[in-house]
């Protein structure tokens, strides 16, 4: 079992930032957030955002930070040192990454082959979209290009991630700043097209009466399932940080660039979208079909399209490391395996699951080894694994740990871990503590009983 002093660390504090930040820019960001914003509301529910962003998001995440540095110790290793009872939590929170990363890496995979297609191929993607995402997963025969990008992209991840903490850190050095490049040019290019300004109006302008309990629990599921929170995998980012890095600031930079990342994504969507007349929408149908329709609508389309996939990969690369990462040193910490091999292992299994995942989107459905429930568009097998992460393991995740935080351990240690003891100021303590213990779990607890109870669709 590996020791506090023989673990490595991030090499600066701007390494660790943009990799934290990574983890939290995901898929989700790119193609979930701007059809939320659309559907509940755009400036309006801009605000809603910012302000659960700004007392939810910030404070599940200097919580897990808090664990995470004060031990030194991945998620299992750091939640038993504080309190052997709590183990638990950790486990659920890297069981919970592991089953999203099966078929995260999968969707990478399908970004590296639009990326291809739009450089060589674009004409067959743009004669029927939805046909050729469809045909990518199988449903005109074996989806082998699709399954075997997935397998490129989990190679990639397991590549990075075995050269630990310097791996992730110059990989994220790099994709992050080109990321944010790319979505600002992106996002200046939609605004400017013609038609685009009745739909940066939408998202600017503020109507409270479109404000709902839904609309809140949207804005407070994507604000929390966007950065990354329930999965252990900021535990144990903090983890290889030093003792006196400055949480409180690490905390406010993190959730700030997550959120410019799903700002600037609405504000490139929307516009885009109402230039062409398309209307947009969230999930694989729609990054990868509907949006199709939105290049070829404008100009230079071809170029503009491939750079989006180029970014939806670095969203998802920056994020399958972070989570292969929490995966890997929860085994080689607490079960003392070989860290090359653990990965080795991990990942067959990962794709294993991964290509059951993809196999079921269209393959399985046309073969009738699973009936999909409403179509191609939403099977069984894939609804299972999303549901069960999304709606269930994540928040749970979450929630057990600002009840751990904020009743166990209690608070005042968050607060001193996170100014390493007095020698950074934290204005807002007295606040972080009374959302901590209260407001939190409430809130998490609101998207525990939405999701499965009422059945809404907030993750």
């Amino acid at each position: 079992m590996s020791t506090t002093e023989n673990r490595a660390e991030f090499g600066s504090k701007i390494g660790f930032i943009l990799s934290a930040a990574g983890s939290a820019v995901g898929l989700g960001n790119i193609w979930k957030f701007p059809g939320k914003a659309y559907a509940c509301g755009g400036g309006a529910f801009l605000i809603i955002y910012l302000i659960i962003v700004a007392l939810v998001g910030t404070t599940v995440m200097m919580a897990e930070f808090t664990i995470g540095r004060k031990t030194h110790k991945n998620a299992v290793g750091a939640l038993r040192e504080l309190n052997n009872k709590f183990a638990w939590i950790g486990g659920l929170g890297v069981l919970t990454g592991f089953i999203i990363l099966s078929y995260y890496c999968q969707v990478g995979g399908w970004a590296m082959y639009y990326i291809v297609a739009y450089i060589t191929d674009v004409a067959t993607v743009w004669a029927d979209p939805m046909a050729y995402f469809l045909n990518m997963l199988g449903a005109n025969g074996f989806p082998l290009a699709a399954l075997a990008w997935g397998l490129v992209f989990l190679a990639l991840t397991a590549f990075i991630i075995t050269h630990g903490t310097a791996g992730i850190e110059k990989m994220s050095t790099i994709l992050m700043p080109v990321l944010f490049v790319l979505l600002i040019g992106l996002m200046i290019r939609s605004c400017t097209l013609p038609g685009a300004d009745e739909g940066l109006s939408y998202m600017l302008h503020v109507d409270f009466s479109t404000i709902n309990g839904t609309a809140i629990l949207t804005a407070l599921g994507q604000a929390f399932f966007s950065l990354s929170l329930g999965m252990g995998v900021m535990m144990t980012y903090a983890s290889y940080l030093s003792s006196d890095d400055n949480l409180v600031s690490n905390t406010a930079i993190v959730c700030t660039l997550d959120t410019l990342v799903a700002l600037f994504a609405g504000f490139m969507i929307i516009p885009a979208v109402f230039a062409t007349g398309i209307a947009p929408g969230m999930g694989g149908a729609f990054g990868f079909a509907t949006l199709a329709g939105v290049f070829m609508a404008i100009p230079g389309g071809q170029f503009i399209g491939m750079l989006f996939y180029f970014l939806l990969f670095f969203a998802a690369i920056t994020s399958s490391t972070s989570i292969l990462e929490g995966c890997t040193a929860f085994l080689v910490e607490e079960k003392g395996t070989e860290r090359k091999k653990t990965i080795l292992v991990l990942c067959v299994v990962l794709y294993i699951i991964g290509v059951l995942y993809t196999l079921s989107q269209a393959y399985m459905n046309i073969k009738g080894i699973w009936i999909s429930r409403e179509g191609l568009q939403f099977p069984i097998f894939g609804d299972f694994l999303e549901y069960l992460t999304d709606r269930l393991l994540l928040p749970l995740g979450a929630f057990f740990t600002t009840l751990f935080v904020g009743w166990i351990w209690g608070p005042d240690n968050s607060i001193e871990e996170a100014t390493s003891y007095g020698k950074y100021k934290f204005t807002l303590a007295p606040a972080y503590k009374f959302i901590v213990k209260f407001i939190d779990p409430i809130a998490i607890g609101a998207i525990i009983v939405a999701g499965m109870v009422f059945g809404m669709s907030i993750s």
